[in-house]
């Protein structure tokens, strides 16, 4: 028992741990993948992601193997609220919903199908069969997720698979050296799901990283779902495991399957909904700001660069001389200078001074009356303010 009990608190820190890199992954989702080697946050998800395996294949050592994939299967629900605390908001009551539907179809799918872990091992010419298939499944997988309007559930899923054959090649080579000792690590068959199990781990990182781009509830949900089912659909086809129960048990797996999807459904939709509230990813920061905040200051702080209204003239406005408006200068009216019409010589008829501009008489200028000359009979006299020299 007491050994049990240390299995399953190995899986559930594989579990938090897990959870912990899905998170870090998310946000660097936005990222392309050459970028990703050089940002330090993407070597964290790494290694938690390599701290979690290791964690997992030594609690697969303590405890029963349907146990000890039934506690994996909590990343789900320890991901989600971490993610979410993450981006300071709180969990949706779809959120909950679709992580209680997605864990409980989880629980009965790990519990109903048995996976490869019985203590026997894939032989060369099965695994040969395998890598051969499930890399057609990979690229297929990767191909429709490549189409237009296609979802990340793909890529997610595709992750998941690919996970969950490197877990499958992984208790073949544990057990190859368990019965065979250290000679067994030379052998063709553990070198090449050695091999195997790192190539498959490396993809399942990346896509793993490429599905988060919408958000993390979901496709976490599709590949924790994908992983356990790849690896029971090996054990079934190529070591012998059966389904629990029979017939009833399968018919109960079908029903724990259909409802981990309404649970992925839930959790799709949640996202979709979230899409109306961006957040700011480390790819849309520049120095961990978000945009437009790079560099900007508060007004009056020390060292802060002048603008352009602090360099203007006391009364300017808009780097325009004071009492000017819309590119006229004192006086003026539409880009014509005090008495200047069209850059042409001033005429009385365009003199127009402070209080002319509504249509009535100008201030300083009597209005005419009957006998008097008209404005068109005075000659026309140079203007001081033309610019001309006096």
């Amino acid at each position: 028992m007491g050994t049990v009990l240390i299995g399953i608190a190995l899986a559930l820190l594989s579990s938090v741990a897990y959870a912990a890199a899905a998170v870090v992954q998310e946000r660097l989702a936005e990222l392309p993948v050459r970028r990703l080697a050089m940002h330090p946050r993407w070597w964290t998800a790494t290694a938690l992601n390599g701290v979690a395996a290791l964690l997992h294949l030594a609690a697969l050592r303590a405890g029963p193997l349907s146990l000890i994939q039934a506690l994996g299967v909590l990343t789900l629900p320890m991901a989600v609220p971490l993610a979410a605390m993450t981006w300071r908001r709180r969990v949706s009551a779809t959120e909950w919903n679709g992580i209680a539907f997605t864990l409980a179809g989880l629980v009965g799918l790990v519990l109903l199908i048995g996976s490869a872990g019985t203590g026997v091992a894939l032989t060369m010419p099965q695994l040969v069969v395998l890598l051969i298939v499930i890399a057609a499944v990979l690229v297929a997988l990767e191909g429709v997720s490549r189409m237009p309007r296609a979802s990340v559930l793909w890529t997610a899923a595709a992750a998941g698979v690919a996970f969950g054959i490197s877990s499958a090649l992984s208790q073949t080579i544990t057990v190859r050296i368990t019965d065979d000792g250290l000679s067994a690590v030379g052998t063709p068959l553990v070198v090449t799901a050695g091999l195997a199990v790192a190539v498959l781990t490396v993809a399942g990182l990346l896509l793993t990283q490429r599905s988060y781009r919408d958000g993390l509830g979901a496709p976490l949900a599709v590949s924790t779902i994908a992983n356990p089912v790849a690896a029971a659909v090996v054990g079934i086809v190529l070591l012998g495991d059966r389904v629990t129960g029979g017939y009833p048990g399968a018919a109960l797996a079908v029903a724990c399957a259909a409802g981990a999807a309404i649970g992925v459904t839930l959790l799709a939709g949640a996202a979709q909904d979230g899409r109306a509230h961006p957040r700011t990813s480390v790819a849309a920061t520049v120095n961990g700001r978000p945009p437009g905040t790079v560099g900007a200051q508060p007004p009056g702080a020390v060292g802060a660069q002048p603008t352009a209204a602090d360099r203007r003239p006391p009364g300017a406005t808009d780097g325009r001389p004071s009492g000017a408006a819309d590119g006229r200068t004192s006086g003026g009216a539409d880009g014509r200078t005090s008495g200047a019409a069209d850059g042409g010589p001033p005429r009385a008829t365009d003199r127009r001074t402070s209080g002319g501009a509504d249509g009535g008489p100008p201030r300083g200028r009597p209005a005419e009356s009957p006998g008097q000359p008209s404005v068109q009979d005075v000659p026309e006299v140079p203007s001081c303010s033309s610019g001309a020299p006096g």
